[in-house]
């Protein structure tokens, strides 16, 4: 009588894993771990790769900045009455809209507006702009970023099914779905940065900061009973999640949104007013 094939170690059903192809996403996800257990891939790399997965899968709608937060520049105003704005905005990129939010006819680079400075009589706003890219929220972000290399565009516009805009979709917010989040000019590199002192009575603050170490920075008095951390209570007092430059005025602060997602506040403009100025907290 023969006797029974000894059963294989973890070794040999690891290396009888490792060898055969994948049949599905699970497997092929498996593996990958697998590969980043035994050093063959470190964890930049293994997460890179599982975004790349993930990108396949999600839509436009997914990442898009919805239309209520997007910033754009009105063609019906003068160019001294929008440049401040975009300035402040420091985007290198803006829909440009004519008679209603709607009505998107082109991209304006922010960088063309140096022409202005050179020659104000002859600056004409309409005849530099980009022809705007619009797409369906159910596009699929695999297929628009091979869309934004080969056209080489940065910017597309997301339409709904009743062609209304919904919101706008860049490269870098593709980008990050694989890299991960990419730093701007608002983002902080450590916890100890929470709040940084740009000027005398001028702070940039994450909206994650306690509201303790807020008050002992900045010498404010604020409850934290029914708030932890200073982005709850700006958002209680606005009671919703503000756009991208609105302003609210708390005790004796001046609260400006310097960046905000379709999900919650990063950071705020925070100014201390001076006492004739300062209006109790609610």
């Amino acid at each position: 009588m023969d006797e029974p094939p000894p059963k294989s170690g973890w070794l040999e059903r690891l290396s009888a894993m490792l060898i055969r192809k994948p049949e599905d996403r699970e497997q092929l996800i498996t593996l990958l771990h697998s590969a980043f257990e035994r050093n063959l891939l470190d964890s930049d790399a293994l997460s890179m790769i599982e975004g790349v997965m993930q990108v396949s899968e999600m839509q436009a709608r997914d990442i898009m900045v919805p239309c209520s937060q997007m910033d754009v520049v009105d063609i019906s105003k003068k160019p001294e009455q929008f440049i401040p704005f975009v300035i402040e905005a420091a985007h290198s990129r803006f829909p440009v809209t004519e008679g209603c939010e709607d009505e998107i006819i082109g991209i304006l680079l922010a960088k063309d507006l140096l022409r202005y400075y050179a020659d104000p009589e002859e600056f004409n706003i309409r005849g530099m702009l980009r022809p705007a890219v619009f797409i369906p929220e159910s596009k699929r972000l695999n297929i628009l970023l091979k869309e934004f290399r080969s056209n080489r565009n940065h910017m597309a516009i997301v339409v709904n099914e009743y062609g209304g805009v919904a919101g706008l979709v860049t490269i870098e917010d593709v980008l990050e779905q694989i890299v991960g989040e990419i730093e701007d000019e608002y983002d902080f590199d450590d916890e100890e940065d929470n709040i940084v002192m740009e000027s005398d009575g001028l702070y940039r603050v994450k909206a994650i900061t306690e509201i303790d170490s807020f008050n002992e920075v900045l010498g404010a008095h604020f409850s934290n009973e029914d708030f932890d951390t200073i982005g709850g209570l700006v958002l209680n007092k606005f009671g919703r999640l503000p756009n991208r430059g609105e302003t609210v005025v708390i005790g004796h602060f001046t609260f400006t949104v310097q960046r905000v997602d379709s999900r919650r506040l990063h950071v705020l403009k925070v100014e201390k007013l001076a006492a004739e100025a300062e209006i109790p907290a609610e």
